[in-house]
C-alpha cells in the first residue's frame, strides 16, 4: 500500500511538515524527528482492550486521521508506510530489546532499514525509552554521535546488528535485529501476545512518551516525567486522578480520541 498525494499531504501536517519533501537522507532526518515530537508512543488501546491491526490503512487511520500514536509495531509500521510513500526503499525488520536482560528474549520489536543514495540506516520511531533521533547507518564498528547521545551498531553471528548506547563512558546494547523481511501479517501473533499475555509489560498501566525538540516528557500510571534531552531528568508531577491523567494526556501528548 501507497498513500494517495493527499493522504501524504494529511500524514505530513500531523507531523508538523507544510511542504512534501524530497526522498533525501537530510530529509529523513527531518521527518524522523518530526515524528517523534509529534506521534506519542502510547498503550492506550492495549489498556482499553481495543484489538490493534498491523493494517497499513488502520494505522494511518489511527495515527493521522484519529491524531494517536501507538506502540512499535503501529508507529514504525505506519512510519514506514509514510516514507514508502514518499520515494524511500523501506524493509521492516524484528528485532528483540536486549537492554537489561539476562538472556536471549522473544522477538517483540518493529524497525525499518532505509535505503537512499546506496547507504542503509536503522530508522525508528517506536520507542519511549532514550533512542536515537536520527536514523543510525548501518556500519558496524563506527561510532555515530547525535545530538543526544552516541550509538554503534556491531554485528553478533546470533543477533545479528546489535544497536549500542554510549552510557557512563562505557557501551551497552539496547537491542538487535536481523535482516529477514517481515511483512504486516508477521507482527499479528506477537502484538496479540503484547495486548493480552500476564507476562507483557503493555496491558499493566499507562505508558507514554514523546520527544520535544529539546527533551522527552513520559507518563507512567500517574506519575508524569520531564527531561532535557533524552536523559537529563529535570522534574516530575504526580497526577491527582484520572481526570487529571485525561488533561495531561491532551496538554502533553496531544491525545483525545481515547
Amino acid at each position: 500500500m501507497l498513500l494517495n498525494t493527499g493522504e501524504v499531504n494529511r500524514y505530513l501536517a500531523r507531523i508538523g511538515i507544510t511542504e512534501r519533501p524530497l526522498p533525501t537522507l537530510e530529509s529523513l532526518n527531518i521527518i524522523q524527528q518530526a515524528h517523534m515530537c509529534s506521534a506519542p508512543y502510547e498503550n492506550m488501546d492495549i489498556l482499553n482492550k481495543k484489538r490493534l491491526s498491523m493494517e497499513p490503512a488502520a494505522l494511518y487511520e489511527k495515527v493521522v486521521l484519529n491524531h494517536r500514536g501507538g506502540y512499535c509495531f503501529e508507529l514504525n509500521g505506519a512510519y514506514g508506510l509514510l516514507l514508502r510513500s514518499l520515494g524511500y526503499n523501506v524493509v521492516d525488520l524484528f528485532g528483540r530489546f536486549l537492554m537489561n536482560e539476562t538472556g536471549i528474549p522473544m522477538r517483540r520489536h518493529r524497525v525499518l532499514v532505509v535505503t537512499r543514495e546506496k547507504r542503509r540506516f536503522l530508522c525508528d520511531v517506536g520507542v519511549g525509552m532514550p533512542m536515537p533521533r536520527v536514523p543510525v547507518e548501518l556500519t558496524s564498528g563506527i561510532e555515530q554521535p547525535q545530538q543526544y547521545g552516541s550509538y554503534m551498531l556491531t554485528r553478533d553471528d546470533t543477533l545479528g546488528w546489535v544497536l549500542n548506547e554510549r552510557h557512563e563512558g562505557l557501551w551497552r546494547p539496547l537491542y538487535c535485529f536481523t535482516e529477514e523481511p517481515q511483512l504486516p501479517v508477521d507482527f499479528v501473533a506477537v502484538t496479540y501476545f503484547c495486548e493480552n499475555a500476564p507476562e507483557s509489560i503493555f496491558n499493566k498501566d499507562v505508558m507514554l512518551a514523546i520527544r520535544t525538540p529539546d527533551g522527552r516528557i513520559t507518563m507512567d500510571g500517574l506519575t508524569l516525567k520531564f527531561f532535557k534531552g533524552e536523559r537529563e531528568f529535570f522534574s516530575q508531577r504526580e497526577l491527582g486522578d484520572a481526570v487529571e491523567r485525561l488533561a495531561a494526556m491532551k496538554r502533553y501528548f496531544g491525545l483525545e480520541n481515547i
